[in-house]
């Protein structure tokens, strides 16, 4: 089998010819199948998504965003949120570094484009709020498209202040734009939201929650009208909201949405949150995925959401921000397409022989003649193969595999179990708790101490399929677990 190479190397000089045969294993585009879009998707929203990692799971396996944190200004009080700068040690929304200026922004985005060749898609979401702070995302967004034509722009926004600027959105080519739309009832609203900053005074209560509403119900509705796809996040909150965003995905649906990401509330008391010091509790990862269960046929879900900061950089589950703090950065630096333009076009080859893997692997789990439904959790550092060690992983990808297929449930964060070539048995406790219900762990590789403990936790762990496509691996092992089943051959 041919050795892969981590995605994060290409950002080193490698001849195209010899990233596509790493990248692609050997296997010539014209013979892997086809990287064309969904059938039941329209091409123009296939071409706007197919590259976005937020909003197209399959994406998320090979092409980076970025954030830049030039809007701090918010018009709102979350009871999840405490926004905090200078902060390198906590990985959730509202959490930065460094607060840029537009003129700082654009001199990191060049910098991140340079070096980052996986670089598809611009966001600005916060600190504070993109579309309340408007003429510095504006000024960011145009400066930034001035140098880089072909880079996606996003934003996201609690959509108080979203109705004022649509027309603006529309005109600057932003095709994808973030509500977080946690409540359609005031009432519930109240309880996650002391104020708003609406029209030039503060609200309270119900009645900033009503306001609150029939903004975003209305910059909904604009974003839609004008063909710009929408994202609802939703912060799942057990006890306050749960059980209501089964209406809210009701109605954001409805009104158009694109797609709908229900997300954990974060709630640990050090990071100073109303709901954290409040003894507000998250949801399990069993009750989140109870809960986009029973809305998935609904709006299209997000279930590969990270969470990520308001200066990521990088892939979706891993965040280089750090490494391209301003004080690291030359002073003047010139954009080189060449990087990005090489690696999409290894991209768009290896996208074919992942989708053959794929419908291959959906054959072979149903060869299998098996009723069960399992949950298998992924070490992968991206490029959507088993391509990590288990003690090296922060993250596992968890799929749920059964007759009907293998589709992507959602992920589990860890702390990483080997540090310096050692394990800690503490840690180890953690991941096995964070791997709670899932049947089996695929790896690039893992050791007996810890594989013994899985074991001991009822939990298979294996190394077999390492450097496979993370379905054509969870095939096999689904498979090889029922000998029953009537094996495929390519």
């Amino acid at each position: 089998m041919a050795q892969i190479i981590p995605l994060d190397s290409l950002k080193q000089p490698i001849g195209v010819e010899a990233m596509r045969a790493e990248l692609a294993g050997g296997c010539a585009a014209s013979s892997c199948g086809s990287s064309d879009g969904p059938a039941d998707m329209d091409p123009a929203v296939w071409a706007k998504v197919k590259d976005h990692p937020c909003y197209s799971e399959e994406a998320h396996h090979y092409f980076a965003r970025m954030h830049v944190a030039v809007a701090p200004a918010c018009n709102i009080q979350c009871n999840y949120c405490n926004r905090k700068y200078d902060c390198s040690n906590e990985s959730r929304p509202g959490v930065v570094s460094e607060k840029l200026t537009p003129e700082q922004a654009v001199r990191k985005v060049v910098a991140v484009a340079n070096e980052v060749p996986q670089l598809s898609v611009l966001g600005i979401a916060g600190p504070g709020d993109a579309c309340y702070d408007w003429n510095k995302t504006k000024a960011t967004f145009d400066a930034v498209t001035w140098q880089i034509p072909d880079i996606k722009l996003c934003l996201s926004t609690n959509g108080l202040a979203l109705p004022d600027h649509v027309d603006e959105i529309a005109a600057m080519n932003i095709d994808h734009v973030t509500i977080t739309i946690n409540m359609v009832d005031p009432e519930i609203g109240a309880r996650i939201y002391p104020w708003i900053f609406h029209d030039h005074q503060r609200w309270f209560g119900v009645e900033a929650s009503r306001i609150l509403h029939e903004r975003q119900m209305l910059g909904l509705e604009m974003l839609v009208a004008r063909g710009i796809l929408v994202k609802v996040n939703s912060v799942m909150i057990p006890g306050i909201n749960d059980r209501h965003l089964v209406e809210v995905n009701r109605v954001v649906k409805a009104k158009g949405a694109f797609l709908h990401n229900i997300m954990p509330l974060i709630s640990d008391p050090a990071h100073g949150t109303h709901f954290g010091l409040a003894g507000q509790r998250g949801p399990t990862a069993a009750e989140l995925k109870a809960l986009q269960d029973q809305v998935s046929g609904g709006t299209k879900l997000m279930r590969h959401c990270r969470q990520c900061r308001a200066d990521a950089v990088g892939l979706l589950g891993e965040d280089r921000g750090q490494d391209f703090n301003m004080d690291k950065l030359p002073e003047s630096v010139d954009y080189d397409p060449s990087k990005r333009a090489a690696y999409r076009a290894v991209v768009a080859d290896v996208r074919g022989e992942h989708v053959a893997q794929k419908a291959q692997a959906a054959e072979t789990v149903a060869a299998a003649g098996a009723d069960e439904k399992v949950l298998v959790a992924v070490a992968t550092k991206g490029g959507g193969r088993i391509n990590q060690h288990f003690g090296h992983a922060t993250e596992f990808q968890v799929y749920e595999v059964s007759p009907a297929g293998i589709s992507f449930a959602g992920h589990r964060k860890v702390e990483q179990y080997c540090q310096g070539g050692w394990g800690e048995d503490a840690t180890l406790d953690g991941v096995l708790a964070a791997l709670e219900s899932v049947a089996a762990v695929l790896c690039a590789k893992i050791g007996d101490c810890p594989k013994d403990s899985l074991a001991t936790a009822g939990i298979v762990a294996s190394h077999d399929y390492a450097y496979e496509w993370i379905e054509a691996g969870i095939a096999a092992w689904y498979a090889a677990a029922h000998p029953a089943a009537v094996r495929l051959t390519a």
